[in-house]
């Protein structure tokens, strides 16, 4: 059951691509949209079928595939990654809803946005870790063309630059995941059966740091994330919605279930200074925001500072925080994709981003006044205001980390305290004020379009007001990670893991 989500969307895509003749835009756009919409309907019927109590990998795939090197098609479902197989099934659907009737070469752009699904996806699920890899580079291919294709005027540059930062931070993975395997003397790339070598504390130190290197890169933390911004200022509304609601927690993703999970004395005896790395990342990310006068710029280096609360998390390897980092990787996957909605919406009726030429969009008469609101919407959510999903997983990410590392914690709450400012500048700048005479001519907002912000508007809501019906998904598969014990124990000895 858990392959249909890689190979759907890889036979849709080929589908499309392919198909013989002649036809519209559109057409192709209904097919990859039914085409996701198969996705979103069998994530959710997983959702159902899963045990929540049962921390194990669950609807497990395994079949030997290159025997020789010990690889293995082995996929699994559990707490920690079926929320992230929901958001990337989810923000596909809205990705190739907001993408434009008319676009050109659109065969060659729906086939690209399913491949990535299926590559994403594919390393949510994987649990061997050269298949991990696969799907992890997998996912570069469609993103470079869909930034160089239809991005911004400096798209070749920016795609360039995002080719090379990612293929680095692949060489470091891959380079890790090989000296396990070597070094442990395993005779496969099996995720459990490598977490139950016990390696010493330098071993683990030498393939954990290279790891993170690469990881470092994809999340992305300072100062190896210069290839954002260029990337979200040159790609188009739909493309950064999936990069920063999806691909970047490839790299949140990876720190839990590698990092943790197969280096865990290497990660407690570094992870002071992974807590510092991740303040220094909030307060970079959240300084840089305040002075960008480019819309997609402010939501970037927002993306950066609010990344590095889940490093924060995640260093601090206690339950509460582990799981709270996992709730931050939805939060913000939601309430970034919701800004880049918004802005793109602002860009394409008033076809700028410049936060010094915007103003008065508020204007109920003329403006942009319910566009407007769902950016306040959003903004509210970033900055953590009670009651929307933001305040939930900062809350539980400062909870959790607090009383392991209170300098870098209250070092990140400055950063989280900066987002209200950065994020009021702009709002005040954009939306209130009066409207300017260039701006009086707005096209009118049709609700088609405003539908899939009002969609995230409502997750992002819900969940800030009832945390737990996520919070309940990744807690028993913190404690497990947490344990040292791998899964297959676990399974073998389920009084031990219930205690």
């Amino acid at each position: 059951m858990l392959s249909a989500l890689i190979i759907i969307p890889l036979i849709g895509a080929i589908f499309i691509a392919f198909f013989p003749g002649k036809k519209t835009s559109s057409f192709y756009r209904f097919l990859a949209l039914i085409c996701t919409s198969a996705l979103l309907v069998l994530t959710l019927i997983l959702g159902f079928k899963f045990d929540i109590n049962n921390p194990s990998m669950q609807f497990s795939e395994n079949i030997p595939w290159i025997i020789d090197i010990g690889l293995n098609y082995h996929l699994g479902l559990d707490g920690l990654s079926f929320p992230l197989i929901f958001i990337n099934s989810l923000l596909t659907l809205i990705t190739i809803y907001t993408s434009s009737k008319t676009i050109e070469r659109s065969q060659f752009y729906y086939a690209l946005i399913l491949i990535l699904n299926c590559g994403v996806s594919g390393a949510f699920l994987a649990q061997d870790v050269l298949l991990f890899f696969f799907f992890y580079e997998l996912e570069i291919i469609p993103l470079y063309f869909l930034i160089a294709i239809w991005g911004g005027a400096k798209r070749g540059y920016a795609a360039m630059k995002f080719l090379l930062y990612t293929a680095i931070s692949g060489f470091f993975v891959l380079g890790s995941f090989l000296g396990l395997v070597w070094l442990s003397g395993a005779s496969t790339f099996d995720y459990e059966l490598l977490r139950s070598h016990n390696l010493p504390l330098s071993t683990q130190l030498l393939l954990l740091i290279p790891l993170l290197i690469g990881l470092a890169i994809k999340i992305p933390i300072f100062p190896l994330h210069t290839w954002l911004p260029d990337a979200h200022v040159e790609a188009s509304t739909p493309v950064s919605v999936l990069l920063a609601g999806v691909l970047l927690k490839l790299g949140t993703y990876g720190l839990l279930r590698f990092g943790v999970g197969l280096f865990f004395d290497a990660w407690t005896y570094i992870a002071p200074w992974l807590a510092t790395l991740a303040a220094i990342s909030a307060l970079y990310g959240a300084s840089c925001a305040i002075v960008q006068k480019d819309m997609k710029k402010v939501v970037a280096y927002s993306s950066i500072a609010h990344m590095a609360y889940i490093l924060l998390a995640a260093a601090a390897a206690t339950h509460l925080s582990i799981t709270a980092a996992t709730f931050q990787m939805v939060s913000h996957g939601l309430i970034s994709a919701m800004l880049f909605l918004v802005v793109g919406i602002v860009y394409e009726k008033t076809g700028s981003r410049d936060v010094d030429f915007l103003r008065g969009l508020l204007n109920p008469q003329r403006g942009l006044p319910i566009t407007g609101s769902l950016m306040i919407l959003g903004v509210m959510a970033s900055a953590g205001i009670p009651g929307l999903v933001g305040f939930i997983a900062e809350f539980l990410v400062f909870r959790g980390s607090f009383p392991i590392f209170p300098v870098q914690t209250l070092l990140c709450l400055v950063g989280s305290g900066l987002t209200a400012v950065y994020f009021l500048l702009m709002v005040n700048k954009v939306f209130f004020g009066r409207l300017t005479p260039e701006l009086s001519q707005i096209p009118k907002v049709l609700w088609t379009e405003r539908l899939p912000a009002f969609i995230l508007a409502i997750l992002i809501v819900v969940l800030g007001i009832q945390p737990s019906w996520m919070v309940r998904w990744s807690e028993p598969q913190a404690a497990l990670l947490l344990t040292g014990e791998s899964q297959l124990e676990a399974v073998a000895n389920p009084e031990t893991s219930n205690s």
